[in-house]
């Protein structure tokens, strides 16, 4: 079965933090995880700590779904059939306007610091 990782970046409407979170956790995430395929998400928040400009962010949130399936398309194609119907109601708390939603698949396996481990270079 192929793995892949849709990477979703997203902003609240201005002044609909609380509501764009609330739907966001309790409503969308379930009902992503029931399209066929789509099997874990998580999501994250911009911090203050950035290595670069900060300023340049466009996106405030991220959202990591994993999915394994043999048919990436019909997957994708489920998801599309189903946003903004009972099976994936959408809040007017999310600003649709500038959502980025990209899919990507391995090309490496997961690396841990702890195998990697060597001396530092001399500068």
């Amino acid at each position: 079965m192929s793995k892949y990782t849709f990477v979703v970046l997203s902003n609240p409407t201005p002044g609909k933090e609380t509501e764009y979170n609330e739907w966001y956790n309790k409503v969308h995430i379930p009902d992503v995880l029931n399209v066929p395929g789509f099997v874990a998400a998580r999501r994250f928040r911009l911090t203050d700590a950035q290595f670069g400009n900060y300023a340049a962010r466009s996106h405030r949130y991220l959202a990591l779904y994993e999915i394994e399936t043999d048919d990436i398309k019909g997957s994708l194609n489920e998801l599309q059939k189903r946003i903004g119907t009972a099976d994936m109601v959408i809040s007017d708390g999310i600003d649709l306007r500038g959502v980025s939603a990209t899919l990507f698949t391995p090309v490496a396996e997961r690396v841990q610091a702890k195998d990697v481990r060597r001396p530092r270079h001399a500068a």
